[in-house]
């Protein structure tokens, strides 16, 4: 029985990326073989080198709300406000900090265009369900009124937002970038196409409920938070000939794995969904779709490195994190990559 505590590893903070690397496409890659297990050193750019014609890439292009609001209350206390999952047009579930000030019934003003009221509290997670009041389009009102919602680890101000974006992000929704895919640039993409690679798009809105610290010491008692997915037709029909083809599925970050396993059967053909999912890989898990990952390098202990230690093994994930850790490789969402096959 696996426990949490196994899948820690020493970390020093130096190495904690602050912020990102120009351009995008410069930082370092780690590029692990498990069939020759072997580990190369290598830039982002070389991906290339590693994707061969008839490789699908599929990529998740959600986009990340400036999610993190700061509200006031009628006596003037400051509340921060973190958007994680949207219910309907007004209501959306957040966290809310200090938790004291947004008991149920609470109003709390942003500004001249935006209040909201707290409606209810979800005790599974400690968040609150809250119900927004405003006129015109809730997104623009959010673009000018909230901050991008980094990690705590990161401690510089973020002087462009668009840097905590993937270049393909299209669909708002995110807490959190999918941060594998903000290695990729335009030039890049397009010359991974011209290489004969298919790329191919699904959505997962990123909820926060991926960094959350994993506190059971048994995996088996940790729930993960749901998520919203969808896959349409074009690509669940382009993966699946793939598939027939016998031609490898490239995810780009842990959540485009998340939403193949969550839609794959067990011969990892897909269908077209709209769902939500809470699926939590970890070892010992056997892939249905998905035959290569490209990833950041995760926080000890995370729901995330269990996943990419099922991807090939606890020992090895393990060994391969000591090696960037002595190769001074940057770690977590503004650092460097690793694409495992």
């Amino acid at each position: 029985m696996l426990k949490t505590e196994d899948f820690d590893y020493y970390l020093p903070e130096e190495l904690i990326a602050q912020t990102p690397i120009e351009p995008r496409d410069a930082s370092r890659l780690l590029v692990y073989d498990k069939t020759a297990d072997k580990i190369y050193h290598e830039h982002f750019y070389d991906i290339k080198k590693y994707l061969k014609k008839g490789d699908v890439l599929v990529r998740n292009n959600t986009k990340v709300l400036p999610a993190r609001l700061f509200a006031y209350t009628p006596h003037g206390g400051k509340v921060e406000v973190l958007l994680l999952k949207r219910f309907d047009l007004t209501e959306w579930e957040v966290l809310v900090k200090p938790g004291k000030k947004a008991q149920t019934g609470a109003e709390l003003t942003v500004n001249e265009e935006l209040s909201l009221k707290v409606i209810g509290k979800i005790e599974e997670t400690g968040s609150r369900r809250v119900k927004f009041n405003f006129s015109g389009v809730f997104e623009d009102i959010i673009s000018r009124a909230g901050e991008m919602p980094l990690p705590p680890y990161i401690k510089e101000k973020l002087k462009d937002k668009d840097r905590y974006q993937t270049v393909y992000a299209k669909f708002d929704g995110s807490a959190a970038a999918p941060t594998a895919g903000l290695h990729f640039t335009d030039k890049l993409l397009a010359e991974i196409k011209e290489m004969g690679v298919e790329i191919v798009d699904v959505l997962l809105h990123v909820g926060l409920g991926t960094f959350r610290p994993v506190k059971a010491d048994d995996l088996s008692e940790h729930h993960m938070h749901s998520e919203y997915y969808e896959i349409s037709e074009e690509a669940a029909n382009a993966i699946n000939k793939a598939k027939k083809e016998g031609r490898r599925i490239i995810a780009v970050g842990t959540t485009s794995v998340r939403t193949l396993e969550s839609a794959a059967d067990d011969n990892g053909f897909i269908k077209p969904v709209k769902a939500n999912t809470e699926i939590f890989i970890y070892p010992p898990y056997k892939f249905k779709c998905v035959d290569g990952l490209i990833t950041n390098f995760h926080l000890p202990k995370s729901t995330l490195i269990m996943l990419v230690s099922a991807f090939s093994s606890r020992e090895k994930v393990l060994e391969v994190y000591k090696t960037a850790v002595e190769n001074k490789y940057r770690f977590f969402s503004f650092g460097d990559a690793c694409f495992i096959f």
